[in-house]
């Protein structure tokens, strides 16, 4: 499976938001040719919430750990629950060690937010791929339930002394 037939995959899922920042799109330079994938109802960029995965094609110039410059590698970046981090990296987001970030087909703790639950896989393939796809599922799932529950939140809260 190819990054396109991911970003196939990400596209079909229920309320999703693919962001894929291009020249004269308004967005940053250094994110143009990447893709962000949020939650969005309502097909609007949710304020104030970072995106759920991220696909990038470059290094960053405080993310180039993973060697993505050259022609053809990109890596997946997943926000997963603490114990889907440790089961594929073997250790916790707090608490990892050093490693080869640039390491293919690889689960291994994002090399800048991994303290944060992120895990990257460098070019998925015939190892991490299946995985890949379910855990992106996963995520949107997940920020869709965050969603909700912060809707649910601010309707509680906005409750007026005439509604109790």
């Amino acid at each position: 499976m190819s990054m396109e037939q991911i970003l196939e995959t990400v596209r079909s899922f229920k309320e999703v938001l693919v962001l894929a920042p291009s020249e004269g799109s308004g967005f940053p330079e250094v994110a143009w040719g990447d893709f962000f994938f949020n939650y969005a109802p309502d097909g609007q960029i949710p304020r104030n919430i970072q995106p759920y995965a991220t696909i990038v094609t470059k290094n960053y110039p405080d993310d180039a750990q993973s060697d993505l410059d050259p022609d053809g590698r990109w890596r997946a970046n997943i926000h997963v629950p603490k114990a889907t981090f440790t089961e594929l990296t073997g250790e916790s987001p707090g608490t990892f060690g050093p490693r080869d970030f640039a390491a293919p087909d690889t689960f291994m703790p994002h090399p800048v937010y991994g303290a944060l639950g992120w895990i990257a896989v460098v070019g998925p393939d015939d190892k991490t791929m299946a995985t890949v796809v379910e855990l992106l599922r996963g995520a949107h799932d997940n920020a869709r339930r965050r969603a909700i529950r912060r809707s649910q939140v601010g309707t509680v809260g906005n409750a007026t002394a005439s509604d109790q």
